[in-house]
């Protein structure tokens, strides 16, 4: 995701979000960012497929399966997958190489966690950026040295 917006100031940002597929590690947050690593979720799904598979070869032919049983079995396993990859955590930047004058190169980063929520926060801090000149201090983007 990426858009280009003037500042108030009339300096040419732009503002990026880019998916993280790995959790960035933060100070206050260390304690419960500490996992394992992909395996006991690639162990769990495993097994449930297998699960799957053993339920649907040991039905008996004569048996007819209800529509809504498949669907919620599908439901069931793509339930956390999606609900995993709707929460990952973003990459937001915003940031300006600044211009002759007074204002030098600024850079802006921070993280935000969903997929719904980073298309709202960018738009919050592009249009921080359009009245204000610099994206809100008090949001998830932090200026960066």
């Amino acid at each position: 995701m990426n858009r280009v917006v003037r500042g108030s100031d009339g300096r040419m940002w732009q503002v990026k979000a880019n998916l993280e597929w790995s959790n960035p590690i933060a100070a206050d947050e260390f304690e419960h960012e500490v996992s394992g690593g992909p395996a006991p979720g690639i162990v769990m799904g495993g097994i449930l497929l297998f699960l799957v598979v053993l339920f649907v070869a040991w039905t008996p032919p004569e048996v007819i399966v209800p529509f809504w049983v498949v669907l919620a079995l599908l439901v069931l396993v793509l339930f956390f997958p999606v609900r995993w990859l709707l929460r990952r955590p973003w990459t937001v930047m915003a940031e300006t190489p600044g211009d002759s004058e007074d204002h030098p190169p600024e850079r802006w980063v921070g993280v935000v966690r969903g997929a719904f929520h980073v298309r709202g926060e960018a738009a919050r801090v592009a249009r921080n950026i359009e009245v204000y000149a610099e994206p809100d201090v008090n949001g998830p983007l932090q200026p960066v040295e």
